[in-house]
């Protein structure tokens, strides 16, 4: 198990700034898929974290308290996430948990957390994470929930008038709960899914999948995925010369998407956080300087454009952060002011937490995008 451990202790007293001579360390735990099936979101999760602390402790850390971040990598396994929170836990005593990058592994880490009492925040899509919230209530998450995504869809598709729909979707939990929440936004928005097949995260081929939709009468295809998958099932999209739409998610939100499909993604069009279109928002838009100002400092850091799921990560960061500095090294008094979060300014949209809602985020935290000449297009 990777484990990469900055700030805190990684530097001498004598670096220190003064205002953390003698204060103990926050400790904050991260669990992310950094190798795996879901290596491309837990890639720049891990980055982006490592950049977080970072610059927070070169600024004086949480109220003077340097924070030491642990970040475990869970292999994009189920088995393993469960074991990296209970050692975060366990023998870390961390004050928090961020993660995991992945709907499955983060779904895994659920009952670790809640019988400890530890608050969790989650960088990934399944409203399951975080619903019913009577049963989450150590547990919150900072990717926009699946419902919000197929709502998302389906008033595109209704908006262009497209009536029949074809829905595909990988066999596992981000895939499960896509298809879930589609099914209520479709008939909620006059639409009618005519056909839904699913395939293996490990296929190489879906051809024969779509080859149903081809014979079918759809007039549009839904796909719910995250590369590799995305970008196969594309590429055998535009090979069998299908002629409708082809609609992803913010599954797709990353360079990995662009870089595998090719030239195949062109006219993909997805719900997605803003930060991929960042440079084209209005500038009245509430999320844009913070955009930019990531989009800056990744780059920096990294010589490369930050993905939404690193955008997860900077808001899980920045959650715990905040609730840290508000009720100190409390896990409880943590979760209260995480629950109690409004307005809060991030990458994934602006948050308004509640007892009642442990994402906060709602349809205004996404656009619709298509992609052109390899390239990110605001649509909306």
């Amino acid at each position: 198990m990777l484990v990469a451990l900055v700030g805190g202790c990684a530097k001498s007293p004598s670096d220190k700034a003064p205002q953390q001579q003698d204060k103990e360390p926050y400790r904050i735990g991260a669990v992310v898929d950094i190798s795996g099936g879901a290596a491309s979101l837990g890639e720049p999760e891990r980055d982006t974290l490592k950049m977080l602390v970072d610059d927070l402790n070169a600024k004086g850390g949480i109220n003077g308290h340097p924070v030491e971040l642990t970040i475990l990598d869970n292999k994009s396994l189920e088995t393993e996430a469960v074991l990296a929170a209970k050692r975060l836990i366990d023998q870390n005593k961390v004050l928090a948990v961020l993660g995991c990058s992945a709907s499955g592994t983060s779904l895994a880490m659920i009952d670790t957390v809640q019988k400890a009492n530890v608050p969790m925040i989650s960088m990934a899509a399944s409203a399951k994470i975080v619903e019913p919230v009577k049963d989450r209530y150590w547990v919150f998450k900072t990717a926009q929930s699946d419902i919000v995504v197929a709502n998302k869809i389906a008033k595109y598709l209704a908006a262009k008038g497209i009536k029949d729909v074809a829905f595909l979707s990988m066999n596992n939990a981000f895939g499960d709960s896509g298809r879930v929440n589609f099914e209520k936004a479709a008939p909620a928005n006059g639409l009618n899914i005519v056909l839904a097949e699913k395939f293996e995260a490990t296929d190489k081929d879906m051809t024969s999948q779509l080859a149903k939709v081809k014979a079918s009468k759809a007039q549009a295809t839904v796909v719910w995925a995250i590369p590799p998958s995305a970008a196969i099932i594309t590429k055998n999209f535009r090979d069998l010369g299908l002629d409708m739409p082809l609609i992803q998610t913010h599954g797709i939100g990353n360079k990995a998407f662009l870089d595998l499909a090719g030239d195949a993604a062109n006219g993909v069009i997805a719900p997605m956080g803003k930060l991929v279109v960042a440079e084209q928002l209005p500038d009245s838009d509430p999320q844009k300087a913070a955009l930019l100002a990531y989009i800056s400092s990744y780059e920096k850091k990294f010589n490369a454009r930050p993905s939404t799921f690193g955008g997860h990560a900077h808001d899980a960061f920045n959650l715990a952060v905040k609730a840290i500095g508000e009720a100190g090294p409390d896990r409880q008094k943590i979760r209260d002011a995480l629950e109690q979060t409004t307005g809060f300014v991030g990458i994934s949209g602006v948050f308004n937490l509640s007892a009642q809602d442990h994402n906060g985020l709602g349809e205004d935290s996404m656009v619709m995008v298509e992609i052109k000449d390899g390239q990110w297009k605001l649509l909306e």
